[in-house]
C-alpha cells in the first residue's frame, strides 16, 4: 500500500491514478479541485461544524444496530417505546368504510334517494362526480355481524379479520383534507401532500437506526392483486424516499420475482473475491472524492455498497419460504405459495420483522372502486383477509406482536352515494376524505377497541375525530418518540413529520 498525501493509505493502482490526474491537471485546475476551492471559499464556522456531524464517526454509529447518524436524534427515544418495528399494510386506492368496518343499516331505507344537502354541507367533490345531476345513496349489498368481546361490526367480506377483532383497534373516524390519490397517499406516507418529504419509514430509520447488520433498516414490498377489473393506482419510489434526509434512510424495495434486489448478485463470471476487491477499490475512490468534496452522500454510497455485499448472503436465506413449517404456510392459505401475492408478502414481512428490519412497508393496489364494486371488492378483500389474520397470529405465536406495530389502512374513504349508474346489484363509490376506517394492532395498541363514530350516512364524523397527523403522532409515540420534539433542520426550518399544526396521539387505543 502507498501513503496518500493526506495521510490515508491507498492501493498502488489508485496512487498511480492520482499521480496521473495531477500530472494532467496541475493543482487547482482539475474541475473537482476547483469545486473544492469554491466550497472552501464559501465555508463558514457553522457550516463546517454542521457538516462535521455527518462524518465517518457518525456514519459508523448509524451502521450499527441501534445506531443513528445525526446528532439531532441522539436523545431518542424520548421515553420507553412499546414498538420496536412496524409492518404497514397500505391498501392503495382506498377501501370503502361502509363495506368493511362502518356498518350503516339505516341506509337500506335510503336506496336511490338523494344525499340530503344537510349531510353533504357543500363538501368539495372530485371531478368524477361533481358533474352528476344527483347523488343517489347506495346501501352496501354486503351483510355485517358483531364479533369478539368488543362486539365490533365487521363485513362478511372479512371473515378472517372478524376472528381477530379482539387483537386489533379499529378507528372509524379518520379524516384528511386530500381528495385525490396522489396527494392523499403522499400525505399519509410523508406528512405533506407535496412530494419531496421523507416518508414515515425513513423518519423512523433516521430517528432510531438499525436493529441488524445484514438487512436494510427499511424495506418495501409490493403485493399483486388478483381481479383483472380492479382499478389500479400508480405508485412510485418517491413514497419510500428519504426526501431531504440522507439517502441511507430510503426504503429498499424487494421484488417478488427475479433477483429480490436489482444488481445484488454478482454478474456471471465474477467470483465473490473479485467483487470484494472491486468494492474495496470503489471505497478508496469514494473516500478520495469525500476528502475533496466532503459530501456525506459519498459515504452513504460506500455504506450501501457494503450492505449490498452482506445482503448477498442474507437475502437468499430470507426468501427461502420453503423452509417454513407446513403449519405456518397453511395458516396463510394456498396463495402463500405463489410469488408476489399478498399472502406471501405478509409472510415475507414477518420474516423481515423477526430478522430485525425496523420498518416494513407493504403496498397492495386495486382498491379504487369507482365502479363494479360488488364484483371487484370481494376479490380485493379475499386477497388480504386470511393473510392479515395469519400475520397477526404468526407474530403472536412467536412473541413478536407485543413489539411489532401492524397497520392496515388506505389513504381516504368512499362516498355513500353512487358514482355513475346505480342498480340494486351494482354501484361504485367516489373518493371521500371526511371519514374512513383503518385498524392497528400490536406494539402498544389496545386490542378489542372501536374508536370514533360517524353519522348514519358514513359521511361526517360525530365523535372522536382522528386526523392523519394524529395517526402519525400515534405511530411515533409507540416508538417512544414525541412528535413535537422530533425534527430535522432543512432550509432554515425544523421540519417535523407531523408538520406545524396541532397533532396528538390517539390515547384511547393505546395500552
Amino acid at each position: 500500500m502507498s501513503v496518500h498525501e493526506n495521510g490515508g493509505h491507498v492501493s498502488p493502482k489508485l496512487a498511480a491514478l492520482d499521480r496521473e490526474t495531477h500530472r494532467r491537471f496541475p493543482r487547482g485546475t482539475h474541475p473537482v479541485d476547483a469545486l473544492a476551492q469554491q466550497m472552501a471559499a464559501e465555508e463558514t464556522r457553522r457550516r463546517f461544524f454542521g457538516r462535521g456531524l455527518q462524518g465517518i464517526g457518525a456514519l459508523a454509529l448509524g451502521s450499527l444496530p441501534g445506531g443513528r447518524s445525526d446528532a439531532a436524534t441522539s436523545g431518542l427515544p424520548h421515553f420507553p417505546p412499546k414498538a420496536k418495528r412496524c409492518i404497514y399494510l397500505h391498501l392503495v386506492g382506498a377501501p370503502p368504510q361502509m363495506e368493511t368496518f362502518d356498518y350503516k343499516p339505516k341506509m337500506a331505507d335510503f336506496f336511490d334517494k338523494d344525499l340530503p344537502p344537510s349531510i353533504q354541507m357543500g363538501q368539495r367533490l372530485t371531478t368524477m362526480t361533481s358533474g352528476q345531476s344527483r347523488f343517489p345513496i347506495a346501501p352496501s349489498v354486503f351483510k355485517f355481524a358483531r364479533h369478539g368481546k368488543s362486539g365490533a361490526w365487521v363485513s362478511e367480506l372479512l371473515p378472517w379479520t372478524a376472528k381477530m377483532v379482539d387483537d386489533i383497534a379499529i378507528i372509524r373516524s379518520m379524516h384528511t383534507e386530500a381528495i385525490n390519490h396522489e396527494p392523499a397517499i403522499t400525505f399519509f406516507q410523508t406528512g405533506n401532500m407535496i412530494a419531496g418529504r421523507p416518508c414515515i419509514g425513513s423518519w423512523i430509520s433516521y430517528g432510531l437506526g438499525s436493529m441488524n447488520e445484514d438487512l436494510p433498516t427499511f424495506v418495501v414490498l409490493q403485493a399483486k392483486h388478483t381481479h383483472p377489473r380492479a382499478n389500479v393506482q400508480a405508485i412510485s419510489a418517491r413514497l419510500w424516499s428519504a426526501g431531504f434526509l440522507s439517502g441511507q434512510y430510503s426504503g429498499v424495495s424487494l421484488r417478488s420475482s427475479g433477483d429480490p434486489v436489482l444488481f445484488i448478485n454478482n454478474p456471471d463470471g465474477v467470483p465473490a473475491a473479485m467483487r470484494r476487491r472491486m468494492l474495496d477499490a470503489l471505497g478508496e475512490m469514494n473516500e478520495i472524492a469525500y476528502q475533496k468534496l466532503a459530501d456525506p452522500e459519498t459515504r452513504t454510497r460506500i455504506a450501501q455498497y457494503e450492505m449490498a455485499f452482506r445482503m448477498q448472503s442474507s437475502v437468499p436465506e430470507l426468501t427461502a419460504l420453503d423452509k417454513e413449517p407446513e403449519s405456518v404456510l397453511s395458516m396463510y392459505g394456498d396463495e402463500v405459495r405463489t410469488p408476489g401475492t399478498f399472502a406471501q408478502t405478509c409472510l415475507m414481512a414477518r420474516r423481515l420483522a423477526e430478522r430485525g428490519v425496523r420498518f416494513i412497508q407493504v403496498y397492495h393496489r386495486g382498491w379504487d372502486v369507482h365502479g363494479s364494486l360488488p364484483e371487484v371488492l370481494p376479490s380485493q378483500c379475499k386477497d388480504v383477509d386470511q393473510a392479515c389474520y395469519a400475520l397477526i397470529q404468526d407474530l403472536k405465536q412467536r412473541g413478536l406482536l407485543d413489539e411489532t406495530l401492524v397497520i392496515f389502512a388506505g389513504e381516504f374513504g368512499r362516498t355513500i352515494y353512487s358514482q355513475g349508474k346505480l342498480t340494486p346489484t351494482d354501484y361504485g363509490r367516489d373518493h371521500h376524505p371526511r371519514c374512513f376506517s383503518l385498524w392497528m394492532a400490536g406494539g402498544g395498541i389496545k386490542g378489542g377497541v372501536v374508536h370514533g363514530e360517524t353519522d348514519e350516512f358514513s359521511y361526517n364524523i360525530v365523535a372522536d375525530p382522528v386526523h392523519v397527523r394524529d395517526f402519525q403522532a400515534t405511530i411515533l409515540h409507540l416508538f417512544g418518540i414525541d412528535h413535537d420534539r422530533f425534527s430535522h433542520r432543512y432550509q432554515g426550518l425544523d421540519v417535523k413529520l407531523t408538520g406545524v399544526e396541532k397533532a396528538s396521539p390517539v390515547r384511547a387505543i393505546l395500552v
